[in-house]
């Protein structure tokens, strides 16, 4: 088990290295051709090889768009397979970590939630990957306060770490009642950039496909570089207004 482990992450990294490599490439025969199709100098950089480079624009079409990478990979089954869901918390959580954790396995369908115990980040994802976990979350705290999320899906990543600013939990908003459990419709905005719409994948790829009559809505909204958060439920009133009820 542990060789097949080894063997399948070095032919990861050695794709990821080939895509680099070829990205690369292909950002420096797009300059020499913006340079050609100008009639400009061709950048310094670029004129030992830029007879290679030309050459091998002859053979560039419309046919090598869409060719999928490891990227395309790590969530090939989106949409069409429910994420698998595991949270836990850091050792020695505190009651209101506790707290934060049931929440989350709340706000994500079908998720599950594990105690922590003794365990070690190693054991744990290698428990995941042996029952088919999908992303695996992983809350902090300082002094009794959520402040950190982890969020790895397997099994080779991507994982990102997301600091919690201002954390609202259910438990502080006085008669809240019940939290929807239904498959959420999502929202993400502010999410344009490379790294944004990667930040974006990570969220989203958390949450299973809704169904079309389903009431419950979450928002990640990204403004300067924090992420908001919004989760709410709404019921039609007639055909024209809409009432929403935030949840957290």
């Amino acid at each position: 088990m542990l060789r097949r482990e080894a063997r399948l992450r070095r032919e990861y990294l050695y794709r990821k290295a080939r895509e680099e490599a070829q990205r690369s490439a292909q950002e420096r025969k797009e300059r020499l051709r913006r340079a050609l199709e100008e009639n400009r100098l061709i950048p310094t950089e670029l004129r030992r090889e830029a007879l290679a480079l030309q050459g091998s624009l002859e053979f560039d079409d419309a046919g090598g768009e869409g060719v999928t990478s490891h990227v395309d990979d790590e969530y090939r089954w989106a949409g069409v397979e429910d994420p698998k869901v595991m949270i836990t918390t850091s050792r020695d959580p505190s009651s209101r970590l506790k707290m934060f954790a049931k929440e989350l396995k709340l706000v994500f369908p079908g998720a599950q939630r594990m105690n922590r115990g003794r365990h070690e980040v190693g054991a744990l994802v290698r428990a995941c990957k042996a029952n088919g976990v999908t992303d695996l979350l992983v809350v902090h705290e300082h002094r009794g306060t959520p402040v950190g999320l982890i969020v790895s899906h397997l099994p080779f990543g991507p994982t990102a770490y997301f600091t919690l600013c201002n954390v609202v939990m259910r438990h502080d908003i006085p008669d809240l009642g019940t939290m929807s459990e239904a498959k959420p419709h999502l929202i993400t905005h502010g999410f344009s950039s490379r790294l944004g719409k990667r930040v974006s994948d990570i969220l989203r790829y958390l949450f299973p496909v809704p169904k079309d009559d389903s009431h419950r809505v979450i928002t990640f909204a990204n403004q300067d570089d924090y992420i908001s958060f919004r989760h709410h439920v709404y019921k039609k009133t007639d055909h024209r207004n809409v009432e929403l009820t935030e949840c957290t």
